[in-house]
């Protein structure tokens, strides 16, 4: 009972900060201009940014299926799949809840275990920060100055201000926090067969265990050139994902692929922020953006906004709704496939 209380609350704490950021998003937008925008709104495009997610989710899948590979472990696409829109659809309701939803989903599909998964998880989205990483490099280095200052203004200095350098700690500060945890590793390290006889930390050393497992995946990929091709297919997707709803507005039809670029980065980073799909931070960021960089009025850039993050939203309900009933419906048996990972 405790912890669908604290379910509840958590839902209802980041649902609010989203609401917050939609407000700040929307406060100073021309709504009877934004109604007229969604009215006039050429739908197609939108439409095919969805079909350019749909692939991205499948080859997101696969690119999962062959994480788990490695672990000894051959779980069907099907259920893969599947699994992996049951967690983006649990993200909905919590932020992040998901990563662990589908693990769960697959684990208890495929009898695979929760904590090697946990792990590909952790690889998984290592590898895609590692990407908008090098994407958002290539772009500074190539964009005009706009870009370049609207990234520092509002990604960069804000992160190093907030996350480097917070509550105005010096690296000095961190430099000691760091030795000081760095010492706790060691006496756990040193002392763990006496820490292994209580009950709990027994239990954290077998997770953390099954975890590392899963981290050790990505160095013993049968199909690394495959595994890459996923990855650079997926971000290929969201490219064209991104920029073809710039066609659905006539204000915004002049934006090139370069300009589907930085939305990407920009849009990347506010789904960071932990609110329901990113709601709220998406739209504020993203209209900032193309006010800042392109001079689109912020009704038009709001407009993008919505079309690009409610038709994904729109997407993952239909997708993930469907997905927990099949994942989690009782049937005889379960999809793993015997032979390859095909």
């Amino acid at each position: 009972m405790k912890k669908v209380i604290k379910q509840v609350l958590q839902f209802i704490l980041f649902l609010a900060v989203g609401i917050l950021l939609l407000w700040i998003a929307f406060r100073n937008v021309r709504f009877s201009e934004l109604s007229a925008g969604l009215r006039e709104a050429n739908y197609f495009f939108v439409i095919l940014s969805v079909t350019f997610d749909i692939f991205a989710f499948l080859s997101r899948a696969k690119r999962w299926k062959l994480l788990i590979h490695p672990l000894g472990y051959s779980p069907s696409y099907r259920n893969t799949f599947n699994s992996m829109m049951t967690g983006y659809f649990a993200n909905m309701a919590i932020p992040r809840i998901g990563e662990i939803t589908r693990c769960v989903a697959l684990g208890k599909k495929e009898k695979i275990p929760v904590d090697k998964l946990i792990g590909t998880v952790v690889v998984e989205r290592a590898v895609d920060l590692i990407s908008v990483l090098i994407i958002m490099i290539i772009m500074i280095f190539t964009s005009g100055d706009k870009i370049n200052q609207f990234l520092r203004e509002t990604i960069l200095i804000p992160f190093r201000e907030k996350v480097l350098s917070p509550f105005g700690m010096t690296w000095l500060i961190w430099v000691v926090l760091g030795m000081v945890m760095a010492g706790f590793i060691y006496l756990v390290i040193k002392y763990r067969k006496n820490l292994r006889k209580i009950p709990v930390i027994s239990k954290i050393f077998d997770l953390s265990k099954g975890i590392i497992q899963g981290l050790k995946s990505i160095t013993a990929l049968e199909r690394k050139w495959e595994f890459i091709f996923h990855t650079v297919f997926m971000w290929v997707c969201y490219l064209f994902m991104t920029w073809v709803v710039v066609f659905a507005i006539d204000n915004t039809s002049h934006l090139n692929l370069g300009d589907a670029v930085f939305l990407l980065v920009i849009g990347s980073f506010a789904m960071i922020v932990p609110v329901p799909s990113g709601i709220g931070a998406f739209h504020y960021i993203i209209s900032r953006g193309l006010a800042f960089v392109q001079g689109v009025n912020l009704e038009d850039g709001a407009l993008y906004a919505i079309l690009t993050h409610e038709s994904q939203m729109i997407l993952v309900i239909i997708m993930g709704a469907v997905a927990t009933y099949l994942i989690f419906r009782k049937s005889k048996g379960n999809g793993t496939e015997k032979n390859g990972i095909s």
